[in-house]
């Protein structure tokens, strides 16, 4: 059913397919989360699968950066890590859902432990350089938020009252809607907006008389002509779907969740196996791959193909016209990280702050802080989170100057940055060789006309990965791809075997 496409997608359970692969030989190029969690499954169903992975570590995208991990950029130089031991950051996924069902089925089934990934912290800040008055300065997100509320539900309440909305209320519905902003912005009695403790302390409450001072809210004005309200920069990540609490992480790194997959496949997978051709043949597929002793051909029944389309785009292969274009003209966004070693947690020491986000409109984008280890002696902080255009400009920057600019842009939020950092490493994804971009970014217009194509096999090649799903940049992408794809394989070997039968002599 599922391979039908009669079911709306995976259970999020171990599957419980009927029949084996009876040694059918499955080339699967790419040894991320998808390829590795196609042959995981194929080889439970007696398949044969050879994984063909070009670095020399598994996991693609999935890369927790820590002591001694190397990572190279084109042709540049290869940069290793030099963080302390036990300290480390997740360079690409780093958040898990709870609603990803299959991504938490899997972490269980393969024995990840996971942890609270703290997303939605009211603590962090938002800096907006500009002009005005609330420029230039750190402002706690919970200023801001509920400044906001206050003002925004203050208007809806007047214009209520004054029956300027076209609500089809009774007036026993309206007065309830009207508590109801009352309580959502924290108006008083007269429908105005008046600072309390949500927004937090100038003086905070404690022993013997100390009942606490509250600062006056920022002026409606102040937070829009200092950019706070910028549309790619106002931020309310708790009403994000994907970004809802609660949200979980590998407890270590996520590389584990990769780790622990490749130990179930290590049987089948090559690294340091560079695709250079892939063809559909007569019998099935022909694979041209190189590594250090050379070029080698490989053949096999089908083909599972999770390269990232950059990449594929650049190898020679002979797809249908639709599958090639798809393959060349889907994009790819932009991205990058890195990571800051400092050699204690001031952000929670001095600021209270445990983990969450804070937002920027200069090239970092934005600072995470870790959700994990808390209290402990140091930590790495996420220097910068960015995309597009802003992505792009710091990654041609030399890894040097990566981290010159984390550092000056860091400490106008953090003046502690300078004294206490020790170490760095930056990676960006769309001038990684084997990634070519973060992730497939489609708009309606691609998602009609590009996006089928990649969803049908191409004769026996099969194609999966995030951009063959509705959750491109989530783990959750590779897992549902890869047991869509087993699912059709083992239905098309199956039903073969069925129409074809082995006839026994005489």
């Amino acid at each position: 059913m599922m391979a039908l496409g009669l079911l709306p997608g995976a259970p999020a359970h171990a599957f419980d397919l009927s029949g084996d692969g009876k040694g059918k030989h499955v080339l699967i190029l790419g040894g991320g989360l998808a390829g590795m969690t196609a042959a995981y499954e194929l080889n439970k169903l007696g398949y044969r699968t050879t994984i063909l992975e070009a670095r020399t570590r598994a996991g693609g995208r999935v890369f927790s950066v820590r002591k001694g991990s190397t990572h190279q950029e084109g042709d540049g130089p290869v940069q290793t890590a030099n963080f302390d031991n036990g300290l480390y950051y997740n360079a690409g996924p780093s958040r898990i859902p709870h609603h990803h069902q299959l991504t938490m089925h899997y972490c269980k089934e393969l024995g990840v432990p996971l942890e609270v990934y703290n997303n939605v912290n009211e603590g962090t800040y938002y800096f907006s350089e500009g002009k005005g008055a609330l420029s230039n300065k750190k402002v706690r997100a919970r200023e801001i938020h509920n400044d906001m509320r206050g003002y925004m539900t203050e208007l809806l309440a007047k214009a209520l009252d004054q029956d300027k909305l076209d609500l089809a209320l009774n007036k026993e519905d309206a007065a309830k809607v009207l508590e109801y902003l009352r309580a959502e912005g924290g108006l008083d009695i007269d429908k105005l907006y008046k600072a309390s403790a949500r927004r937090g302390y100038l003086e905070s409450p404690g022993a013997g008389e100390k009942s606490g001072k509250v600062g006056d809210p920022h002026k409606l004005a102040d937070i829009i002509q200092s950019g706070l309200l910028d549309p790619d920069f106002y931020n309310v990540a708790e009403y994000t779907y994907e970004l809802q609490m609660t949200m979980f992480q590998a407890v270590g790194g996520m590389d584990n969740i990769a780790k622990a997959l490749e130990k179930k496949v290590a049987g089948s997978l090559k690294l340091g196996a560079e695709v250079k051709t892939v063809q559909n043949v007569p019998t099935g597929v022909k694979v041209i791959y190189k590594d250090k002793q050379g070029e080698h051909e490989l053949t096999g029944d089908i083909c599972i193909c999770t390269l990232p389309l950059p990449v594929l785009s650049n190898i020679d292969h002979n797809f249908a016209s639709d599958v090639s274009r798809a393959i060349d003209f889907v994009p790819y966004i932009q991205t990058g990280k890195i990571g800051l070693q400092f050699k204690r947690r001031f952000w929670e020491e001095d600021e209270q702050i445990y983990g969450g986000i804070t937002h920027t409109n200069n090239e970092l984008t934005q600072i995470f802080y870790p959700s994990y280890d808390y209290l402990s002696k140091k930590g790495i902080l996420l220097g910068y989170y960015n995309f597009n255009e802003k992505a792009k400009m710091v990654g041609d920057l030399s890894m040097a100057d990566r981290e010159k600019l984390a550092l000056e842009k860091g400490s106008l939020i953090h003046p502690q940055y300078k004294q206490e950092f020790e170490t760095s490493f930056s990676v960006s994804w769309h001038k990684t060789k084997y990634n070519l971009g973060g992730w497939a970014v489609y708009n309606s217009e691609a998602r009609k006309t590009l996006y089928p194509a990649l969803l049908k096999p191409d004769q026996n090649v099969y194609f999966a990965g995030e951009h063959t799903t509705y959750l491109t940049a989530w783990m959750a992408g590779a897992f549902e791809s890869a047991r869509s794809v087993v699912a059709s394989i083992h239905s098309r070997l199956a039903e073969q075997r069925v129409q074809y039968p082995v006839t026994s002599k005489g």
